[in-house]
């Protein structure tokens, strides 16, 4: 039996939400990922971006939003 190379998929944190990488984002850089995801989280657009790797092997990136000012 031959072994494959198959890469876990990336999970993507925002806030509560947490979206786990599909084909459509397969490949795709972190701020290119962050470029799709602001249309429907617009607080990811300035957010810091940190990225870990899970005991699993998992890549984690976590958007954390920068605070701002109201009015």
């Amino acid at each position: 039996m031959t072994e494959q190379n198959v890469s876990k998929p990336r999970i993507f944190k925002i806030g509560a939400v947490r979206i786990v990488e599909d084909e459509s984002m397969r490949g795709q850089t972190p701020d290119a990922i962050r470029a799709i995801l602001k249309a429907s989280y617009p607080e990811v657009a300035h957010a810091t971006m940190r990225e870990t790797t899970l005991e699993d092997g998992t890549v984690f990136i976590e958007y954390l939003p920068q605070p701002g000012r109201k009015g």
